[in-house]
């Protein structure tokens, strides 16, 4: 679907530092194409992020590490899943050991793990009575217009999903803190990168439900990333 708000679908490439939106992002570090999409006044990527090398999760002591080595899981340990939903990253890794908003993390050049507020932004341009605080699904039906249509890879009844936006967001699922995963096809989980202190926050999308979701989950989960364009 070709989005009311966004230039999705055209088909030009460019590398990581460029100025173009809509079209292919290349990433420069491994060859990985994206395809992006401009909702609103921000530049994301329209699929998940898929970086890193793979390490295998079976227990909680498979943690990622501040090795210098790009690290991501896949689901179930499961290279083809990350082919498909992206990877699953802690969110340390994901901001690549900084607290520090907005940071470039494990995102290529010339973009960044997304705030809170820049969430916050997607959302509410998308369903202006979504609120922005506190924790659970909220508003009328961002998540639907957020979500990849079909049930190819979100369960029935993926209800309300129209991809509107052309975000095409995917149920990645988790890897949770005692290193299995769960929930592949039924949720998908998206850091952002502000630093609240004990917990992290993150928002997300259902298969049962239109609505977009915040919500706060201890350390050690795994969740997908997309990554927002630096302003200019």
């Amino acid at each position: 679907m070709i989005s009311q708000y966004s230039n999705y679908g055209k088909s030009q490439m460019f590398p990581s530092g460029s100025q173009a939106c809509g079209g292919v992002l290349i990433d420069d570090r491994d060859g990985e194409a994206y395809n992006t999409v401009m909702i609103g006044d921000q530049c994301w990527m329209a699929e998940n992020l898929n970086v890193g090398t793979m390490i295998t999760s079976n227990g909680s002591g498979d943690n990622q590490t501040d090795n210098g080595i790009l690290e991501k899981y896949c689901y179930d340990n499961n290279t083809i899943n990350c082919d498909e939903y992206g990877g699953l990253y802690q969110w340390e890794e994901a901001m690549q050991y900084t607290t520090i908003e907005g940071t470039q993390g494990i995102c290529p050049d010339g973009w960044h793990l997304p705030s809170d507020g820049e969430f916050c932004t997607l959302a509410t341009f998308l369903d202006p009575t979504v609120t922005c605080t506190g924790t659970g699904l909220r508003g009328a039906d961002a998540g639907g217009k957020m979500k990849e249509m079909g049930t190819d890879h979100w369960l029935n009844p993926n209800n309300g999903a129209t991809n509107e936006s052309g975000f095409t967001g995917m149920p990645g699922a988790y890897r949770y803190y005692n290193g299995y995963f769960d929930y592949l096809g039924y949720y998908g989980y998206y850091w952002q990168s502000t630093d609240y202190g004990s917990d992290h926050y993150y928002w997300y999308m259902a298969f049962n439900s239109e609505q977009v979701g915040r919500h706060t989950t201890p350390f050690g989960f795994g969740f997908s990333v997309r990554c927002v364009k630096n302003s200019q």
